[in-house]
Parts: C-alpha cells; sequence; structure tokens
C-alpha cells in the first residue's frame, strides 16, 4: 500500500480514536478509560501478533527498538489520561481534536528537526508554521 493512503488511514484511525475518547469522557472515570483503552489496544495488537507468529512472519526485536516502544507506550498511555480530562472538561471535539493532533504535529516535528537531526525544506516549515497558527487560532476565543 502506498505511504500516503496508510498515512491517511491511519489519520482516520486517530481521528476515531479521539472522536471515541471524546464521547467516553463524559461517562466515564479518565484513568478507567485510558485503561480500558490500552487494554483493547493490547488484545488487538495481541491477536495481530499471533496471526503473525501463526504465519512465520519475521519478528525482529532488538533492545534499542524495545526501548523506544517502551518510551512510546509511556507517552501515549499519558496522552490517553490527558485526553481524557480534557474532554471531561466539556471541550468540543471541533476544538479539542485539533488542538491536540495539530500541537502533537508541532512538537514531533520539532523533536525531528532537534533531536534526530532532520531537515525541513521552506516549504515544511511554511507547513508547520500553518498548524501552529491554526492551533493558536483555536486556542484564541
Amino acid at each position: 500500500m502506498n505511504w500516503i493512503l496508510l498515512a491517511v488511514l491511519t489519520a482516520f484511525f486517530y481521528g476515531a480514536y479521539n472522536v471515541f475518547i471524546k464521547v467516553a469522557s463524559g461517562h466515564i472515570n479518565q484513568i478507567v478509560g485510558a485503561l480500558v483503552l490500552q487494554i483493547v489496544a493490547a488484545l488487538v495488537g495481541g491477536v495481530i501478533l499471533g496471526y503473525l507468529r501463526f504465519t512465520h512472519a519475521s519478528l525482529e526485536v532488538s533492545s534499542k527498538g524495545f526501548l523506544f516502544a517502551v518510551l512510546a507506550g509511556l507517552f501515549v498511555g499519558l496522552a490517553e489520561i490527558t485526553s481524557f480530562f480534557v474532554f471531561s472538561r466539556g471541550v468540543p471535539a471541533a476544538i479539542g481534536i485539533p488542538i491536540i493532533i495539530g500541537g502533537s504535529v508541532a512538537f514531533g516535528a520539532l523533536m525531528g528537526v532537534f533531536f534526530l537531526k532532520e531537515h525541513f525544506q521552506w516549504v515544511h516549515v511554511l507547513g508547520l508554521l500553518m498548524v501552529t497558527g491554526g492551533v493558536v487560532l483555536l486556542t484564541s476565543q
């Protein structure tokens, strides 16, 4: 599958994920909601891993890969918990989701530049400024 189509599918999954967090946040304790979400995600991953093992797919694991996966898990867990808290405060999905996702785009891009030593072209800088500007506009009353 083309990486752009895969990225758009991923964006759809993240959008739906955030909408369901928004809806759930008014009906469940934030920590319980985040834990349920993480258990279901682990079960989905476990089923897919089981399938891959059954089909004898290569399952490479390095200590560096494991460490960074643990760190990613730590931060996604924190993001889920704080998302439940954000939406439990009545923030509309149409405002909160773009702020969370747009902010994550900006922070992720900056971390790519400063920590991973990746490079931007001027058009990428312009795109990042537009995302950041959108987040600023969404936070204004």
